[in-house]
Order: C-alpha cells, then structure tokens, then sequence
C-alpha cells in the first residue's frame, strides 16, 4: 500500500469494560464503524485512547485489534510514545512485527528538551525500524517536544521514511513554519492538524486532521474537509463554526465528555480509566442537549 496522508482520520478512543478492562470486541466494532463512515486512516492510541492509562502489553493486544480490524481497507498507524524510549522502541517494533504501515511518535513524556535531543531522539527512532514515521508536535501538553521548522528540515534530510507530522500547537505561524521548511525537501510531507482545525490549516498547506469529533458526527467531519478542499469557504466557515463548538464540548473533561457523547450516539465505549473522571449521567445529559442544538443528532449515524 501506498502511504497517503489525508482527509479526516481518526484516532479512536478505547472502549472499557465496567471491570475497566479493555472491550476488544467492542473495539474492533469501533475500528470497522470508522473506516465504514469514511475515515481516511486510522491511528491509535492517542491520547484520547488513553494511551498513559494502558499497560505495554494491552496497548500491544489492541493494536493488533485494531490492524486485523482495518484489514488494509486504510493506511494505520501506530502511536509508540511513553515514558521511556526503551518501551517505545518496543512498541515500535511491534508495531512493524504486526504490519502496522506506520508509526507516530513524540519525545519521552513530562521533561523539556532542547532541539538537539529531539533530534538526536527521532533520528535514533527513525532508523530503528522501516516503517514510515509520523512526528508529533505538541508544545502544550504532556511532553516538552516543540518542532520547528529548522529542526523539522533537518530530521527530513537524515530520514527517508519521516512523512508527516501532527502538528498539536494550534498555532498557525508555527504550523506554516514547519510546512513551509518541509515541502521543499519532501513534497509529498503531510502536516496533519492534531484536531478539529481543518480550515486554518488546509489554507496553509496542510493535509487533514486526526478527528476528535468523528466518534460522533464523521458526515460533518467530511463535510467540511471536502469545503476546503473545494474553495468553498462560506460553506466551509459555517461547518467550521460548528466543529469548533464540539471540540470546545469534548475537550471539557476530555476524553471522558467524547465518551459520553458516544453514548447518545448509540456507540457506548464503557467507562474512562482513573484518575480521569467517566461522564456522569448529568454530563451525558447536557452534552446530548448540545448535540441536539447543533443538529447532529438528526443528520449523523446512530449506533454501529
């Protein structure tokens, strides 16, 4: 399969148990129901998938759930991060050992570090294994990574498989920075919104996004990717309007609120892992008010 980066992809959640023991069967279903609803590719597990609240060897077993799901339908990839570069390399080498088509990573969690180890990090990454590899910028959370364009330029010329990057700062001069280094050296470089934010950053050159919201309203997902990609920015304000709304809704105890809105949706994916909060019964209740007011209640799919 040919590596192609764009679109709406998702990154899905992880349904629990009551037990909070991962639900893989309802993980598969989940899986399937994104690629069906028009996703692009799947990656997993981002944050939202808990993936600081998942054991090595369970985010090993899902991911195996969740490339057997995709069945090559869609380009996957695999998310390796953690808090230690040797638990990451293993999970990258699983990912390779379990036909992922590619993985995407960020520094070691909590510490700031200076551009040289993030360099010297991806560099050691990138050559440890012969999948295509995904950056993540987050500057905000969780990790002290913060790629610029000088420090992307560079990591493009030492690796061959670097072909995109998810670009979390939600900064638009930092996201044009980094374009705009990349694309000269690798054309076909896919920088990826890490949210809801396809407007800006399709107008600057970017690929797509790694949908929050699609758990819950993939047509209008689609619907505004395909304005943008049109020109059709009347339309495209007015969805993004929108779009903007539910991300400010689920970002609201997050990933706890996407969870719940997924109960209203028919698609219950069970309880978030401690010490995240599960949505209350309350929560579930304003977040379908919601939903209704926005309409998505009425023009998005229900159950799987």
């Amino acid at each position: 399969m040919t590596l192609v980066l764009k679109g709406v992809m998702q990154s899905p959640v992880t349904p629990l148990k009551e037990d909070f023991s991962p639900d893989y069967a309802t993980f598969e279903r989940l899986v399937d129901f994104h690629v069906r609803t028009g996703a692009t590719a799947i990656s997993w597990p981002h944050h939202k998938a808990e993936s600081l609240n998942l054991t090595i060897a369970e985010r090993k077993a899902l991911a195996e759930v969740a490339i057997k799901a995709v069945a090559k339908r869609v380009p996957i990839s695999i998310h390796v991060s953690a808090l230690s570069v040797e638990d990451t390399l293993d999970l990258a080498r699983h990912a390779q050992k379990s036909d992922a088509d590619a993985i995407i990573a960020i520094t070691p969690y909590v510490l700031k570090y200076p551009p040289e180890a993030i360099y010297d990090h991806f560099v050691r990454l990138g050559t440890s294994f012969d999948l295509p590899l995904i950056a993540y910028n987050s500057p905000s959370y969780l990790s002290g990574v913060e790629f610029t364009g000088e420090l992307t330029a560079r990591l493009i010329q030492r690796l061959p498989n670097l072909i995109g990057m998810k670009e979390a700062s939600f900064n638009s001069e930092k996201f044009f920075d980094i374009l705009s280094a990349a694309l000269p050296l690798r054309p076909a470089f896919a920088m990826i919104a890490g949210v809801e934010y396809l407007l800006p950053s399709i107008c600057l050159g970017g690929a797509g996004s790694y949908s929050s919201a699609g758990a819950i309203c993939p047509n209008l997902c689609v619907q505004l990717y395909e304005a943008c990609v049109n020109g059709n920015w009347d339309r495209a304000r007015e969805l993004q309007y929108k779009l903007s709304e539910l991300w400010l809704l689920f970002r609201d105890q997050y990933p706890s609120s996407l969870k719940g809105g997924m109960v209203i949706m028919g698609r219950p994916v069970g309880p978030t892992r401690a010490p995240l909060p599960t949505a209350t019964p309350e929560r579930q209740k304003y977040i379908g008010k919601k939903l209704e007011e926005l309409g998505i209640l009425e023009t998005e799919p229900h159950g799987w």
